[in-house]
């Protein structure tokens, strides 16, 4: 269809034509060039006079190499213009949809599927920025969404506590998904880690507690003066082991008052309970496949900042020795952990500027997403090679985003400012700046012209990853028999011993008499009570207790032994002779000369179970991988009713099948 024909004055960049036909701003056009054959262009701006003119700018052709390029010789005056069909449009800007690809939704006014190459994007480095409400992290959730689908190992810094909610499938937006070929999807391989006391469900975050003379100065508020400095390097030299409680001991007997401010600001640092020995195991933060949420909800913005160094340096230096795979990093509210220096000095700064210009080349892809692009590091934000832009109205935001951003120009900040929630500018991944509607979220919401790598390099980030994948390296509980004692023990011959492995969990309990651990498969949800031989012991099924009767076999597991005048005494104001006949009669009671707790579950004898074996990463090659059929959280529900639960740790048990 002719739109209308050139005229007035013509560059290589731009042109513009008389409008004759239906054209409206952002519409593709084509014009045919005595050259270049079909070029694709696209309209910026509509204005209307006497007649309507619409403005346009050029996006190039594609030469016989299949390479996009930009037109050297303009376009005659009188050229014909031509709604771009869609076929085009997806040859020049590349479209297609391959394995590596991230579906992000469609191109404006456009039945176009758009989906980023995620060899480019994953190897550089993503900003995200929107003012608040825009759909920022709505659009952040799709993108993590598409990486998990893509077993790229992903760590989110969630400072509000919003993306817990992948694990949950949307269901409300069912219809809307179906329209873009998709259906609702809660992701299962999502760990949550953060502060249980203050967001009880978290997985415990301990930080790694052997520390070096620098990362003490850098976690300590302000800049220490030299004599500070001194007294630092001086009080951890000929320690064995560098940690707070240490290097307190060394600066007591220390003379200098200067030590008073040191020893004031490391006393804060250790009584956070924050670092320790145990600290949570990055090889279970950094797996294929997995996406670790550091919840910082509820925590103080400096111990936020003192997390995100902490926890990305010791990352960055496992990932440069090769000791994890490659991953992406999400740094929500980016600008409270990497300021612009105007607006102050974060702890975590410099490790973040440090990660934005040396990270890709290690396989440590960042985004920073943030709702105030002026307040992000200028040095973080212009190694962000790809931007995905919605709704910003702040003058000095846009200008940050200008001055950082190729191929934003005026049409592009007008439109910036009008974008409506929903749409986004997308630039860097693609040849030209691209306005694309976000597709829904398949999970619930929780919160309401560069330089290409070239193609090899790429390609080592998921080749890394896959390394990884197939050296699989599992959280392990191995029996202490080996398979060679196992065959010189054997009084017939052996033909095959097979490794099976079970997926677990290995509970950290408390009682009175101190704390134990409890192993439990998750395959039919039983506690292992022993490993050598694997014996198990199911767990009761509670679902169908009465309160009254759960709350009598409470009582029964702290007393042991009773009697019915005992019961009575606990506030068990009820028929007890009933309840209790009813608990016989569920094998849950027994009766000899005084009432005790069956043998037929574990729950009698709950720490007389415990497993004293640790968790150890490990290759390992095995024949059989069992799937994970029973609930975690119910397991947890029903063990946190007999016991105290401080901790809990996923990993796989070992098991030796024979075969005679």
């Amino acid at each position: 269809m002719i739109l209308g024909k050139i005229f007035g004055k013509v560059t290589t960049m731009k042109f513009q034509f008389k409008v004759e036909k239906e054209t409206r701003k952002f519409d593709f056009v084509q014009v045919l060039h005595k050259v270049y054959d079909y070029v694709l262009c696209q309209v910026v701006e509509i204005e209307r006079t006497e007649y309507d003119m619409a403005k346009c700018i050029i996006i190039g052709y594609k030469d016989d190499k299949g390479r996009v390029k930009p037109i050297r010789i303009p376009f005659d005056i009188d050229s014909e213009v031509l709604k771009a069909d869609e076929e085009f449009i997806r040859s020049i800007i590349k479209m297609d949809n391959e394995d590596d690809s991230a579906y992000m939704g469609k191109l404006e006014g456009k039945n176009i599927d758009i989906f980023l190459d995620l060899k480019k994007l994953l190897t550089k480095h993503i900003a995200i920025l929107a003012k608040s409400g825009a759909g920022k992290s709505y659009t952040v959730g799709v993108l993590i969404e598409e990486i998990i689908r893509k077993k790229v190992p992903i760590m989110i810094i969630d400072p509000h506590g919003e993306y817990g909610t992948l694990k949950i499938a949307n269901k409300d937006d069912e219809k809307s998904l179906a329209q873009y070929n998709l259906k609702p999807k809660g992701f299962d391989n999502i760990r949550e880690y953060g502060d249980s006391k203050i967001n009880p469900g978290l997985l415990p975050l301990k930080l790694n507690n052997n520390l070096n003379p620098t990362e003490v100065a850098q976690l300590i508020p302000g800049k220490l003066s030299n004599s500070q400095m001194g007294l630092l390097y001086s009080a951890t030299k000929g320690l064995d082991v560098i940690n707070f409680t240490n290097i307190l001991l060394s600066l007591e007997v220390e003379e200098s008052n200067a030590k008073w401010s040191l020893i004031n600001n490391l006393e804060y640092l250790n009584n956070l309970d924050l670092f320790s020995d145990s600290y949570s195991s990055y090889n279970e933060l950094i797996q294929p496949g997995r996406c670790s949420i550091i919840n910082l909800k509820g925590i103080p913005p400096d111990v936020q900042q003192i997390i995100v160094y902490k926890l990305i340096k010791d990352l960055f230096e496992l990932r440069k020795k090769e000791k994890i795979p490659p991953f992406f990093t999400v740094i929500e509210e980016a600008h409270n952990y990497c300021p612009e220096r105007s607006f102050g000095e974060a702890r975590s700064s410099k490790i973040l500027r440090t990660v934005a210009s040396e990270g890709r080349k290690f396989g440590l892809g960042l985004c920073v997403v943030s709702q105030r692009p002026a307040r992000v590091d200028k040095s973080v934000l212009s190694q962000c090679t790809t931007q995905i832009i919605m709704k910003v109205t702040n003058p000095q935001d846009i200008k940050a985003i200008s001055s950082s951003v190729e191929g934003i120009n005026a049409e592009s900040e007008d439109e910036i400012k009008n974008l409506p929630v929903g749409s986004t500018l997308i630039t860097g991944v693609f040849d030209m700046p691209l306005f694309v509607n976000i597709r829904p979220r398949m999970s619930k919401h929780g919160g309401e012209a560069v330089e290409i790598l070239e193609l090899s390099q790429d390609e080592k980030f998921f080749d890394k990853i896959k390394e990884f994948e197939e050296k699989e390296m599992l959280p392990l509980i191995k029996p202490k028999t080996t398979i060679k004692d196992i065959k010189l023990m054997s009084e017939k011959p052996i033909k095959k011993i097979e490794n099976v492995i079970y997926p677990g969990y290995l509970f950290l309990c408390s009682e009175k008499r101190g704390d134990f651990n409890i192993l439990v498969e998750m395959v039919n949800g039983e506690i292992v009570t022993n490993i050598e031989e694997f014996k198990t012991k199911k767990l009761p099924n509670l679902s169908q207790l009465k309160p009254i009767e759960i709350k009598v076999l409470h009582t029964a597991f702290n007393l042991k032994e009773f009697n019915e005048d005992e019961l009575i005494q606990q506030g068990i104001s009820m028929d007890v002779s009933e309840i209790l006949k009813e608990l016989i009669k569920k094998k849950f009671i027994i009766k000899d000369e005084k009432y005790k707790l069956s043998d037929e579950y574990v729950l009698s004898h709950l720490s007389k179970n415990a497993c004293f074996e640790k968790i150890e990463f490990s290759n390992i090659k095995y024949n059989h991988k069992k799937q994970q059929k029973a609930n975690i959280d119910t397991i947890k529900e029903l063990l946190s009713k007999f016991t105290s639960i401080k901790d809990q740790r996923e990993c796989y048990i070992v098991k030796y099948e024979l075969k005679y």
